[in-house]
């Protein structure tokens, strides 16, 4: 499907990605209530142990986007967007079921294995959303893609708390079931964007995860934009690895308050990409979006570290939000940089740089949560992790201010 598709074609290609992007941030959303308390039943209610497990869990599961994301990537500039994406989200609905009905803690493991595999999709799609918009809107479409991932985490959560009490398995259920009628839907709806003549040649050199990254050292504006990409990502790792402790600790906010405090940076995140993107990056330029998108980020992160009562960090939410024009602007910018027979390698190679963050953030995280607040230490700040984060954003601010620039217009 070139860019001259028939628009109505084109909307339902669109949507179909915008749900399957929804699809692959529910399945991380979904389990955050409900799988630390069913490993924790596999653990006999040992919860010490349910947490140690609940960890290497997640580490695995950014290790699984690591390793495949750049394979799946380049599988589809070899093969096509289509085939990759249907075959993802028919892979992520069966591990769900498969999940649901884990007899043991190893079966589950397996299962969680599986997901983040699968759920490497979102390469793909941000492939396929290079391939169908020209160069000059792409920033609104990554929006889009990006209030994906917003409404995806707020569902997400919401849903896996709702159903887990009524079953620990039944969100599970749900989500395979989510994930196969989207697959269905697809089949009928999802038409290729890569024609055969711009597809390029499969190699395992390209494939594998440090192959895949080799192509950011190709072009000097890739490889800057993939350091703000590591950094951006990894100070966001500072949310689910410390958030839900620091709020305890700190204003000894109840799960229903931090469920809905991250509800509304969800929500929040949805506005920003979903309607203020396409209005303000086409004003301000690309390069002036990713530098606002930053600075509204560190100062975000500067409130919540330093926020002395609830109130105060709830202030923060709309200010953090604006870092939602980062995002879109700086994938535009880096789809700008390589062939259309590329597109696929660079976003499982973006993917690949968000799942080192991905095993990098949370042991950071929690052990500069932990070490701030040793009892033998004659003070406790507990705000520290939030405060790294947002010297991490400062540093990626003035990374930006001194190496990035604007887009020369698309050939």
């Amino acid at each position: 499907m070139s860019n001259a598709a028939p628009a109505p074609k084109r909307q339902a290609a669109f949507a179909f990605v915008f749900m399957t992007v929804v699809l692959d941030v529910l399945a991380l959303g979904v389990i955050i209530p409900v799988l630390p308390e069913l490993v924790k039943q596999f653990m006999g209610g040992d919860t010490a142990r349910a947490a140690r497990i609940t960890g290497v869990f997640g580490t695995v599961w950014a290790l699984m986007q690591f390793i495949f994301s750049p394979l799946l990537g380049v599988i589809s500039d070899r093969f096509g967007r289509r085939p990759v994406i249907l075959v993802s989200c028919l892979g992520l609905g069966l591990d769900y079921l498969f999940m649901a009905i884990a007899p043991t803690l190893g079966w589950l493991f397996v299962g969680r294995v599986i997901s983040g595999i699968t759920a490497a999709s979102f390469a793909t799609a941000g492939a396929y959303i290079a391939d169908v918009t020209p160069p000059e809107k792409r920033a609104a479409s990554f929006g889009m893609l990006g209030a994906a991932f917003g409404l995806g985490f707020v569902l997400g959560p919401a849903l896996g708390g709702f159903l887990g009490g009524y079953s620990l398995r039944l969100p599970f259920w749900v989500a395979g079931a989510l994930s196969l009628l989207n697959t269905l839907y697809g089949l009928f709806v999802l038409p290729e964007s890569l024609p055969p003549e711009r597809r390029a040649g499969f190699s395992w050199k390209k494939a594998n995860p440090v192959g895949s990254l080799v192509l950011l050292r190709s072009h000097p504006q890739l490889l800057v934009m993939a350091a703000l990409l590591f950094l951006y990502h990894l100070a966001h790792q500072v949310l689910p690895s410390v958030f839900v402790l620091y709020a305890n600790y700190r204003y000894q906010w109840t799960p229903k308050t931090t469920g809905g405090v991250l509800a509304t940076v969800g929500v929040c995140s949805v506005i920003v990409q979903a309607l203020l993107v396409r209005r303000l990056v086409p004003r301000m330029g690309e390069r002036r979006a990713v530098l606002t998108g930053l600075f509204f980020g560190a100062a975000g992160f500067f409130i919540y570290g330093f926020a002395s009562s609830g109130i105060v960090f709830w202030l923060g939410v709309p200010v953090f939000s604006l870092l939602g024009l980062y995002g879109p602007a700086a994938q535009a910018i880096t789809t700008r940089c390589v062939s259309p027979s590329e597109q696929g390698q660079l976003q499982g190679a973006n993917s690949c740089v968000m799942g080192i963050t991905g095993m990098i953030g949370p042991v950071l995280f929690t052990m500069t949560f932990a070490e701030f607040l040793r009892p033998d230490r004659p003070w406790a700040y507990p705000g520290a992790p939030f405060l790294l984060a947002g010297l991490l954003m400062v540093f990626a601010f003035l990374l930006a201010l001194a190496k990035v620039r604007a887009p020369q217009p698309a050939h």
